[in-house]
């Protein structure tokens, strides 16, 4: 095997790696007790502690403009409002419910990105968005006693496809990490304003063995380390492959829910009918989606 063929796949397993971690986020946050405001408040507290370690040990540079700071000041707020929903999710219904929603993140991206950047929703879009559409909409049918989870998930992936709308631009002009760090500053501050006008500092905030063991292992591994670790691969991996492969995060995370909590993840066949048709849609759509740009390029590629 040559050592490019050995890069290309230690890059590969890496990436794998990172998305199951992501996918394991999920099993943390029905475990732990504390309120999904709190969790993500020490969620991303730790995190930002471990990055800031990071970029110190590594001398990254951190200085931004003020502007700069402000605009991913903000944007931290919609951040923190993507965890603080998605974790509520969780314990509003499942895991599996929530991670499946999450999966609508492409229909936003599809529908947002297109009119945010004044440009014409493609036809694959829309078909894309339709077929997501189909498969929410049988969830809904079938779990309707998870209606708030539902709701609650896909408001987090509105909130998750807002972001990465922004940081898309941002990343033209600076590092992904450098962005990132600011982003979990910023959510920490507007949690804790939120905290703070709720009274929620005084409402159960200490912590026990098992909540604090959790919450380090999903501010350091899942959040800080499989960031740097996904941020890492990009330099090597093409963007289309990295997109295909995080797909497979509510995959996981569906099969550990299945592990760790059993008949409590159970859903109906509905369900999973309406799931596969989500997750279908969501494979399906950078595949189609290289394929037209890759006929786009030979049509109008210049005749020698």
């Amino acid at each position: 095997m040559t050592s490019s063929g050995s890069h290309l796949k230690r890059n590969l397993l890496v990436l794998h790696l990172t998305v199951f971690v992501w996918g394991f986020t999920g099993i943390l946050g029905a475990l732990i007790t504390i309120t999904a405001t709190q969790l993500v408040w020490y969620r991303v507290l730790i995190a930002f502690i471990t990055l800031y370690a990071y970029f110190r040990a590594t001398k990254t540079n951190l200085r931004i403009s003020r502007e700069t700071f402000l605009k991913l000041f903000f944007t931290g707020a919609i951040v923190g409002a993507h965890w603080i929903l998605f974790f509520q999710s969780i314990k509003s219904s499942t895991v599996s419910v929530t991670l499946v929603c999450l999966s609508s993140l492409t229909l936003f991206t599809a529908i947002l990105e297109p009119i945010l950047n004044r440009q014409k929703i493609s036809k694959l879009e829309i078909f894309t968005g339709l077929a997501i559409i189909s498969g929410i909409y049988m969830i809904f049918e079938f779990e309707s006693k998870y209606t708030t989870g539902i709701i609650l998930g896909l408001t987090s992936a509105l909130c998750a496809s807002l972001f990465s709308i922004i940081n898309s631009k941002q990343i033209k002009n600076r590092p992904a990490s450098v962005i990132s760090f600011y982003e979990l500053i910023g959510a920490w501050f507007w949690i804790s304003l939120f905290l703070l006008i709720t009274n929620g500092f005084n409402k159960q905030m200490n912590l026990g063995s098992p909540d604090l063991i959790y919450l380090l292992i999903l501010g350091t591994i899942c959040t800080a380390l499989a960031y740097v670790a996904g941020v890492s691969v990009m330099k090597y991996l093409s963007a289309f492959r990295v997109a295909l492969i995080t797909n497979l995060e509510p995959v996981y995370g569906i099969i550990l829910g299945l592990i760790f909590f059993g008949e409590k993840e159970q859903m109906t066949p509905g369900f999973y009918a309406g799931a596969v048709i989500i997750l279908t849609a969501i494979f399906l759509y950078p595949l189609l989606k290289n394929k037209s740009e890759k006929r786009q390029l030979k049509k109008h590629a210049p005749l020698v």
